[in-house]
């Protein structure tokens, strides 16, 4: 897979009217963003505290957005306790690395990035507001979304578990933290706590994407792989659920696997009748459909993200979820309904027991792996090396013209060969020994 790149963007409200109280202005959406998550709080748990949705938090951490009324004013508010207790805890570490403690100078922008992840640092789709909505997301108010499909619940039956985002456990079971906020990960810890925490669901919404279950868990592994390999990109990005997920759909939907032996022929159906008429509907729709109605309708995603994901821009993603819907709802009236869609694509995806390698396995193939690539790269070079080497060795070090090919020389008759008289030259033989036997100038020999 190959992976797609989704460049984050900031949107400032340049040129917008923002309606502050004069006493109770608002610090800029960088502040208020780095605020939240120097106190560990997701966009979910800080909306919670002000009783709006995760999507107006993102908006306003963005930029797009500003609240009004009285939730600009507890939305002030609480960012300056906030701030006072980011403060004290950097006040209380100084102290602490006054008296020497072996603690000293940690503090919470050194914590691995993955390890909040896994306790719930964000959303998944919140890192993918890319450049392919900007034009969209710029403009709209996050509290006018009549004109987009309607977004459903998170996949997880029942309340989410403290920590996890709208979309932060797609098709998987309620778990607890992963990780206390406080605590300092190792590289190898924080990938084992990504894994359990994403793996498992991802092999399920890989296996709705594809109908085979050998290919959504070999995704799954390749995806985890390549993230180990890039693990200073992977931690420190603020997603990493959306990343590993972006890699695992790429190297699921790769035309190349047709052409494999053990892919050619198609696996069990699940047992359930309407899954299986379910799973035969999401197969015949093209991939860019089917991956844009699993991230929408399956996983939660809203629009922006998914066309990020997708590397499309938010109109031809938004024709695409309606045209996917509308092919299915041709086969399957009843969902027509979103949530009736949710819950279904949730159902067909819980009803295969899929299980994912262990990580410590995922991680051995990964070293592996790149350590055979990097001895295939090394023996290539030396290879290329030597071949140069001999051709400088052996080549001539002086030009040498070649012989020209010969030419027949004109204007000199071919020397004759022995050999029967023409026609011609016979003639002649006969009309000279007839003029010998009567010519007067010559002498004929007479017998004795």
């Amino acid at each position: 897979m190959c992976r797609p790149i989704c460049v984050y963007v900031l949107f400032h409200a340049k040129g917008r009217p923002v309606k502050q109280s004069p006493g109770n202005p608002l610090p800029p959406p960088e502040e208020r963003r780095r605020l939240r998550e120097s106190r560990s709080l997701t966009e979910a748990q800080l909306a919670e505290r002000l009783g709006v949705t995760p999507r107006k938090v993102r908006a306003w951490e963005t930029g797009r957005a500003d609240p009004r009324g009285r939730r600009h004013e507890a939305y002030a508010q609480l960012l300056r306790e906030l701030r006072t207790a980011a403060e004290a805890a950097a006040r209380r570490a100084d102290v602490t690395a006054g008296h020497g403690s072996p603690s000293a100078g940690r503090s919470s922008a050194g914590r691995s990035s993955v390890g909040r992840s896994a306790a719930g640092r964000s959303s998944a789709g919140s890192s993918f507001a890319g450049t392919a909505g900007t034009a969209d997301a710029a403009t709209a108010d996050p509290d006018d979304t009549a004109e987009l499909p309607p977004t459903p619940a998170a996949l997880t039956s029942g309340p989410a578990p403290e920590g996890v985002g709208e979309a932060g456990m797609e098709f998987g079971p309620d778990v607890p933290d992963l990780v206390p906020s406080e605590t300092v990960l190792t590289p190898t810890q924080a990938f084992d706590a990504l894994y359990a925490f994403c793996a498992p669901g991802l092999v399920r919404q890989t296996y709705v994407l594809t109908g085979r279950r050998e290919l959504a868990r070999e995704s799954v592994e390749r995806a985890f792989q390549l993230a180990w390999q890039r693990w200073p990109e992977v931690a420190v990005d603020r997603d990493p659920t959306g990343w590993v997920r972006a890699a695992a759909y790429e190297y699921a939907l790769s035309p190349w696997h047709r052409f494999r032996p053990r892919y050619r022929h198609p696996e069990a159906p699940p047992s359930d009748a309407y899954d299986r008429t379910l799973l035969n509907v999401l197969l015949e729709l093209s991939p860019p459909h089917r991956r844009t109605l699993l991230l929408y309708d399956g996983v939660g995603l809203d629009l922006p993200e998914t066309a990020a994901e997708t590397e499309a821009s938010t109109p031809a993603t938004a024709n695409r979820l309606l045209n996917a819907r509308q092919a299915v709802a041709e086969r399957l009236p009843e969902l027509s309904d979103p949530g009736e869609m949710h819950r279904r694509l949730s159902r067909l995806a819980t009803a295969e027991r899929l299980r994912a390698p262990k990580p410590l396995a995922v991680r051995s193939d990964s070293e592996r792996r790149a350590r055979l690539w990097t001895r295939a790269a090394i023996a290539f070079t030396v290879t290329l090396i030597g071949v140069t080497a001999l051709t400088l060795r052996t080549a001539p070090t002086q030009y040498e013209p070649p012989v020209a090919p010969g030419e027949t020389v004109r204007g000199v008759p071919p020397r004759a060969a022995p050999g029967p008289l023409s026609e011609d030259q016979l003639k002649l033989r006969k009309a000279l020994r007839e003029e010998t036997a009567s010519g007067p100038e010559r002498l004929v020999p007479q017998p004795r």
